[in-house]
């Protein structure tokens, strides 16, 4: 069956607030077989939204709305929804019961436009709305459905996962499985390269890749009869992508590359500590992030002059002015002096030009020095960037960091 989102709101239109709403329910409907052909988004006019809904039935069998279900008089989606489905508004005593018992409930005084609220298109399939005033409903003609819901994304999800859920999967005859495979390493047009017989003759499953700040991610989906069908074809297609990029791959699961680091190090109960100099601090502040790593991080230290290098991790002064601050000889001192200062198991240590300026022809912008030491194995990685920018570079530095990490555990 195929589908279209309609967010109703002039409020989208402005950039006034985001709208999660059309990738949740984007995520939900391929999950449930539906076929998501068209995003549209259109402010609070009937006409606009009336046409809107018609062009989307031209291609589609479904449009699903968010926004317009309100008490104030903008909120016109089920107006515009029994128009275009020919339906008429009736008052449900039973829906106006239920707006009159939440406000009850609040000790909340019930204006008089909340009435509004309990009309409803006569044929409709009314979907409870446990948090708000707003109910939902599903109207169909011929074969075509209008399934309208609240703006709200608190709202709307519930109303989605308790009511809309289970509707629409009596519509649905076949299910999607998908899994998202992210690697790190391997650009876009390389991983399309060495993908390529698959994807040229692919039908189900189906292949698509992705690129993302500094990473790429392959997507791969089957739709069938069964889940246990769908998964079985992914499984297999999975396989075959491993043997082409699996040195590339760290999640089959659509996990951050720290979340898998992070993952490694607590099942092996293993204590890290960090120093920085160019990402000043990101890479602390990216496992502080994730939940449970206090039992493993240690200390994150921000080393970012020559004076800090020498003081806190003992780099010496003949180093720094024979190699540089930018160099494998510094980031190897500096991972060997943490480790000498925290004790930890996993010591990492990194130094670069983050730029836009302080590059040179040897040592342009976009060297980075990642040194790591676990047990007996020290190394030191030589990293080197497209000068994108400041930012980027930082970030890119933070996620090889990562990456050293992962393959040396």
């Amino acid at each position: 069956m195929k589908a279209a989102i309609l967010s109703v709101g002039t409020e989208l239109l402005f950039g006034q607030i985001t709208n999660t709403n059309t990738v949740y329910l984007s995520q939900q409907l391929n999950m449930l077989g539906f076929d998501v052909m068209y995003h549209y988004t259109v402010g609070d006019n009937p006409e606009r939204v009336a046409d809107m809904m018609n062009l989307a039935f031209e291609d589609c069998d479904m449009v699903l709305t968010t926004g317009g279900l309100g008490p104030t008089q903008d909120d016109l989606t089920k107006e515009v929804a029994c128009k275009v489905l020919g339906d008429q508004l009736v008052m449900m005593d039973d829906v106006w019961e239920e707006i009159t018992r939440y406000f009850r409930t609040l000790g909340r005084e019930l204006t008089e436009n909340n009435k509004k609220q309990a009309i409803m298109p006569s044929r409709a399939t009314v979907f409870h709305n446990d948090a708000g005033t707003a109910p939902g409903f599903a109207l169909e003609k011929d074969g075509k459905y209008i399934v309208c819901m609240p703006g709200p994304p608190r709202e709307m999800t519930r109303m989605f996962e308790k009511s809309v859920l289970p509707f629409l999967q009596k519509l649905s005859e076949e299910v999607i499985y998908y899994r998202l495979i992210r690697t790190f390493g391997l650009g876009e047009s390389s991983m399309e390269t060495d993908l390529l017989d698959l994807i040229d003759n692919q039908t189900d499953p189906t292949l698509a890749t992705y690129a993302k700040e500094g990473e790429c991610s392959l997507r791969i989906a089957s739709k069938r009869k069964t889940k246990e069908e769908a998964k079985r074809a992914v499984d297999e297609m999975l396989e075959q992508v491993k043997e082409r990029i699996g040195k590339y791959i760290y999640s089959c699961d659509d996990e951050e590359l720290v979340q898998v680091v992070c993952k490694k190090l607590m099942d092996q109960n293993l204590t890290i500590s960090s120093a920085e100099s160019c990402t000043g601090g990101l890479f602390a502040a990216a496992l502080t992030d994730v939940p449970g790593i206090s039992q493993c991080f240690q200390r994150g230290l921000v080393t970012y002059s020559n004076e800090a290098k020498m003081e806190e991790l003992g780099v010496r002064k003949e180093t720094l002015d024979k190699y540089g601050a930018v160099s494998e000889e510094t980031a190897l001192e500096m991972v060997e002096g943490l480790k000498k200062v925290s004790g930890s198991d996993v010591c990492i240590s990194v130094t670069g030009v983050a730029g836009p300026d302080g590059g040179t022809e040897e040592k342009p912008v976009g060297l980075v020095y990642i040194g790591f030491l676990y047990g007996d194995k020290k190394l030191c990685k030589k990293v080197r960037m497209r000068n994108i920018n400041r930012k980027w570079n930082r970030h890119y530095s933070l996620l090889s960091m990562l990456d050293v990490i992962n393959k040396n555990l």
